[in-house]
């Protein structure tokens, strides 16, 4: 038998090793979790897998060291980064600021849009300055406006209008008996506007040596101008200008779908202080602090309910769609809305440390953490931009110097291959639809941990389930009561005399049952406890006791008329309750854990999105398990297991050929969740371990968006697909058509920029599934 204790210890172990067999390279991936400065005593930076990789997993010189390395909170610094359209752009940025003598440590996601460096003796508006040198805007983000977005700044789509403008003046002055010159100033002064940003990026990119879109483009330009295709050289850098707005525009929202969950919670509550309620912003509201929430307002921090009842909307949190009761006693979440009476609640958790703060911090790290097709793609596009430049470089200078065409065609065709070859829509293909289906996820209680595990997901055949709490209810209720010589009302207003004022699992679920059914308890008095049997009380002069059959058996009263219903409860898993008298037996009460409601629907649900077994795992007996599988569904069942045993039922199914996830608490199930392809547990909105530990959390206790989870994830590969051969298929044609002289530089652009614009409205239809 393996303790609790021990148990963590190896899934904590098992975990960090079954991550660090997930990650494809040492830049691409890290799960250990980040702390960001704004809400921790003390940060961790680590590299956020922009940089360099080779092939044999390890980093190269100009990379930053991939160990977290701890930080006090006032060094770290963390800016939102608005315009990079593609990971290379965060590439040459990170590149940039690493040169810089005050930069310690930088990091630069793209997918997040967020840059974190640690630099002493440094102001914002210098880092500011040093971003939009590289063509880029920062913003520093503080501690409330952690997730929301900063200002957009309008300046790239006005510069993009204006020189629109002029380009279109110049072409239709073209057609007119203006002389050339004109127009050709007007392509000018287009190409100056529009090409401002690219061209100081492709600078910074150059000087960092990254080679990225603004150095393929810029090339392409100076190049058209120099051959004297004023025209074409502004149609290419407008072409741009306008795709990278649009791309910026659209990859915005899908970050915004993240940032948005902070606008869930109010900025103030309302603090009974000295006798007094008194409007508080949430920042300055201690644990302890007793705050009102009055019916239809959001609770706006975590907190315990100390007086009051009512229903609580927990969808932004958990996903469900129906309102949970709560009362006196039970945990309620900020973000949730209070449906009806007003509550008292006591705080619990700081602003920065709420469930909701937890899940989007989460949920940003595991959009910085690249999947496996990802990783592949950035190291083949680190590699294959270098070879681009040769072989334009290749077209422009050997088939003139052999004698084949002129020069000024082949130069022509060698800035349509810098620009055709350009690999954007395929290095944009994965990230934007990661960031989508995990922040769709998010929206519906459900969090995964990182791009890894989503296509892990969306891979499964096999989902192992623990039983307890998991498909049953992990509570006992009553399942079946047996009346003799009195009804069956009779026999439950005994039972719930005598048991009323009982904190046991079993009494708890006698009353419930009593008080749900409208009966009423006897008037009992001198009600006691008989240890380790059952109870007592006297009921209208008479003593009557509800126990194990044992005492019964004691007493001297026989149980030969019921004794079979009793062997046929109890081989199902029940608990049997006797009531009765010192002479006379007068019911049977059934007591089991039972099915939850949603489990049945959840699991035909997986089994039409493509999962082909269900299997249950239990320490209970054949019976027990036998009735329970009868019940779910499910495709199979394995019963009198240790937690040891759990470990080898997974580790069977992954010998069948299965991928396999296991749903479970993620603590008693420790072992076996470690063992499995995917660990995945349920409850995570009351549970920080479930959060830590669980590859992917259902925020809600129970299985109810475990269906959507896995088609999201199927969804997501299918869109990845998609977006790879597209991508590769349009490139194709592209170079197809340069060398018969079918294909323009302006079309070449518009090929590249319009592929990636699609790519990503592709990715974007993750955010909307259902």
């Amino acid at each position: 038998m393996v303790t609790v204790g021990n148990e963590r210890v190896d899934y904590l172990m098992s975990h960090q090793h079954k991550q660090h067999h997930h990650d494809s390279c040492c830049t691409d991936e890290d799960h250990s979790t980040t702390r960001h400065q704004h809400s921790h005593t003390e940060g961790e930076l680590h590299h956020s897998g922009e940089g360099d990789c080779c092939h044999d997993g390890h980093c190269h010189d100009d990379a930053v060291p991939q160990a977290d390395v701890k930080l006090q909170a006032d060094r770290v610094l963390v800016y939102r980064v608005e315009g990079m359209d593609c990971s290379s752009c965060a590439l040459t940025l990170e590149k940039h600021m690493r040169a810089l003598p005050f930069v310690q440590q930088i990091s630069v996601n793209f997918s997040t849009g967020k840059m974190q460096l640690v630099a002493d003796g440094v102001t914002d508006g210098e880092i500011v300055k040093e971003v939009s040198k590289a063509g880029y805007q920062a913003s520093p983000i503080t501690k409330r406006a952690q997730q929301q977005d900063a200002a957009k700044p309008a300046t790239s789509q006005t510069t993009t209008i204006i020189s629109g403008v002029f380009l279109a003046l110049g072409y239709l002055l073209s057609y007119t008996s203006v002389t050339p010159m004109v127009s050709t100033l007007l392509y000018a002064v287009s190409l100056l506007i529009a090409g401002v940003k690219p061209g100081r990026s492709a600078f910074y990119g150059i000087r960092s040596k990254s080679l990225d879109m603004n150095v393929l483009m810029t090339v392409a330009a100076i190049g058209a101008v120099c051959i004297g295709e004023w025209l074409e050289a502004a149609t290419v850098v407008w072409l741009f200008a306008l795709g990278n707005t649009l791309q910026t525009r659209s990859i915005e929202k899908t970050r915004e779908s993240i940032r948005n969950l902070m606008n869930l919670t109010p900025t103030e509550a309302q603090v009974k202080q000295n006798g007094q309620i008194v409007a508080k912003s949430v920042e300055e509201v201690g644990i302890g602090a007793i705050i009102v929430v009055r019916p239809g307002d959001k609770v706006p921090l975590d907190g315990e309910i100390i007086e009051g009842i009512s229903s609580i909307n927990q969808a932004p949190i958990t996903g469900e769609s129906i309102p949970v009761d709560k009362k006196a006693g039970d945990a309620v979440f900020a973000g949730t809305i209070n449906e009806s009476g007003t509550l008292d609640i006591r705080v619990t958790k700081l602003v920065e440390d709420t469930a909701i703060a937890r899940i989007i911090q989460l949920v940003e790290e595991a959009q910085e953490k690249k999947a496996p097709t990802q990783a592949f793609v950035d190291r083949f596009a680190h590699v294959y931009t270098p070879v681009v430049f040769v072989l334009a470089a290749a077209v422009m200078i050997v088939p003139p110097l052999i004698g084949v065409g002129a020069w000024l065609d082949w130069f022509y065709k060698g800035l349509e291959l810098l620009v055709v070859a350009c690999p954007c829509a395929l290095v944009i293909s994965t990230p934007v639809a990661i960031v989508s289906a995990i922040g769709n996820a998010a929206k519906n209680g459900v969090l995964i941990k990182g791009g890894t595990f989503l296509e892990t997901a969306g891979k499964l055949t096999a989902i192992a389930f623990d039983k307890t709490g998991t498909l049953t209810e992990g509570k006992p209720s009553v399942t079946h009561v047996i009346a003799l010589d009195i009804t069956e009302v009779e026999v439950l207003s005994i039972a719930a005399a005598i048991e009323r004022y009982s904190t046991h699992p079993v009494a708890v679920a006698i009353n419930a049952y009593a008080a749900a059914n409208n009966i009423a308890p006897a008037h009992g008095r001198e009600a006691q406890a008989i240890a380790g049997k059952g109870a007592m009380a006297a009921i209208d002069g008479e003593v009557y006791y509800a126990g194990k059959p044992a005492l019964f058996t004691e007493m001297g009263i026989s149980t030969a008329g019921v004794e079979a219903q009793i062997g046929r409860l109890q081989e199902e898993g029940n608990t049997i309750i006797l009531i009765g008298t010192a002479t006379k037996l007068e019911g049977v009460i059934a007591v089991a854990d039972t099915v939850r409601e949603i489990t049945v629907e959840a699991l035909r649900k997986l089994k039409e999105v493509g999962i082909e077994q269900t299997v249950m795992l239990t320490g209970d007996n054949q019976g027990t398990a036998q009735k329970v599988a009868s019940q779910t569904g499910v495709t199979r069942y394995m019963a009198e297991l240790l937690p040891q045993d759990k470990v080898n039922a997974v580790k069977s199914l992954q010998r069948e050929g299965s991928v396999v996830a296991m749903v479970g608490d993620g603590i008693n199930d420790a072992p076996a969740l470690a063992t499995a392809d995917i660990g995945i547990a349920m409850g995570g909105a009351g549970t920080d371990t479930a959060m830590e530990t669980a590859d992917i959390v259902l925020m809600a206790d129970n299985l109810e968006r475990l269906p959507h989870t896995i088609k999201l994830s199927r969804k997501a590969i299918r869109i990845i697909k998609e977006n790879i051969w597209f991508s590769i298929i349009i490139k194709l044609l592209a170079l197809i058509l340069i060398f018969p002289g079918y294909l323009t530089l302006w079309i070449a652009v518009l090929s590249d920029t319009g592929a990636a614009l699609i790519v990503i409205l592709n990715s974007m239809r993750l955010l909307k599934m259902k």
